[in-house]
């Protein structure tokens, strides 16, 4: 039988989507989504398996008859709840742990991650479902040997404490929540899909541009004592750019020339080590809005720059405003400028989060 991950209302099921093209389409991009950090065969066996349930009757028979058609199958009343069957078959594996971040990945990707120690949601809570009998029939009859019989994934790099396995977790569920979000969105909504897509300039490019911009405006700056100083500050920051990552630190009078010399920094820091996102975390939103608003009037800067914080209210339905809007869903935008309060929001919010 055909199993189906979405329908299309008023479509015969011949034009809705298959669960095995949605599993595999979902696990390539998150594989893509995690391979800068070391995640892909996590992403993928988590993105492969997040909608293992749907193959169940009780699922299938729910899109049949949401869309009026007869699907003569036979199910057992109550809720369809199909997020908890790939937890189960990845706890039945016996993985020592592996299976335990593979079950908090897929069973949390539409209730979000659940917390560990909560006695309502955490590891206690979910150990009936991830041991759930009935669900074993489901898995070894309905689900394709070629998706189930999945080899172990590699152990990553070593996590040294526990704040790395957290944010080696949260990482991994931002990378599967997104690629099923924009997968189902390419099925179900191709103008926004195409929107999205739409590329945004790489960082070398930027970097080219931003350099352009840097030589003229030095050239038409008057000699001044403050002018000297700023080139003096731009000068420093672009040699640190050379060095290995760290943490680095900018401290200069206002007036010195701080946001143009930071931004010579993080373009070179960037390219140089392969980066390909780099974040202005800014604690106020009127220093935000000036920020971008310089970055803006760099040619070529145009459209690389996404700003979030509350205060952006953008009506207009240009192709840019809707695409800006979109790349607030998961920082695609390789320049993005934002509240403290928005970054650490999209990095911890275990709900929400799709940023990666």
């Amino acid at each position: 039988m055909q199993c189906y991950a979405h329908s299309l209302e008023g479509q015969p099921a011949e034009k809705w989507q298959s669960l095995d093209q949605h599993l595999h389409a979902v696990a390539d991009l998150a594989a893509e989504f995690a391979a800068p950090f070391g995640g892909q065969e996590w992403a993928y066996l988590a993105g492969l398996w997040h909608d293992l349930g749907k193959f169940s009757n009780e699922f299938q028979k729910k899109l049949y008859d949401a869309n009026g058609v007869e699907s003569h199958l036979e199910t057992k009343p109550g809720k369809v709840v199909h997020s908890a069957a790939g937890g189960h078959l990845a706890q039945i594996r016996g993985w020592k742990g592996i299976d335990r971040v593979l079950c908090w990945l897929i069973m949390g990707h539409h209730a979000g991650l659940a917390d560990y120690a909560s006695a309502d949601s955490g590891a206690k809570a979910l150990e009936p479902k991830m041991r759930n009998p009935e669900l074993s029939a489901t898995l070894f009859e309905s689900v394709p040997d070629e998706i189930k019989r999945q080899p172990q994934p590699t152990p990553p790099k070593p996590l040294t404490n526990h704040a790395d396995i957290s944010f080696f977790i949260r990482m991994l569920f931002s990378c599967v929540v997104d690629a099923d979000f924009l997968d189902t969105e390419a099925f179900m909504d191709h103008s926004r899909s195409r929107i999205r897509q739409a590329e945004y300039p790489e960082l070398r490019g930027l970097l080219t541009c931003f350099d352009n911009h840097m030589e003229t405006m030095c050239a038409r700056a008057e000699s001044t004592e403050v002018n000297r100083i700023r080139a003096e500050v731009l000068a420093q920051c672009r040699a640190a750019a050379e060095s290995d990552p760290t943490a680095f630190s900018l401290t200069v009078p206002t007036g010195g020339g701080k946001t143009l010399a930071s931004m010579a920094f993080a373009l070179r820091h960037a390219v140089k080590h392969g980066k390909r996102r780099i974040i202005y975390v800014i604690p106020y939103t009127s220093i935000i809005e000036q920020t971008a608003d310089v970055f803006r009037s760099i040619a070529g800067f145009e459209s690389a720059i996404l700003e979030h914080h509350c205060n952006v209210v953008d009506e207009d339905e240009t192709r840019e405003s809707v695409r800006s809007r979109l790349a607030t869903e998961n920082w695609d935008a390789p320049i993005i400028v934002t509240t403290s309060v928005q970054f650490f929001e999209s990095l911890y919010a275990a709900k929400t989060s799709r940023c990666r």
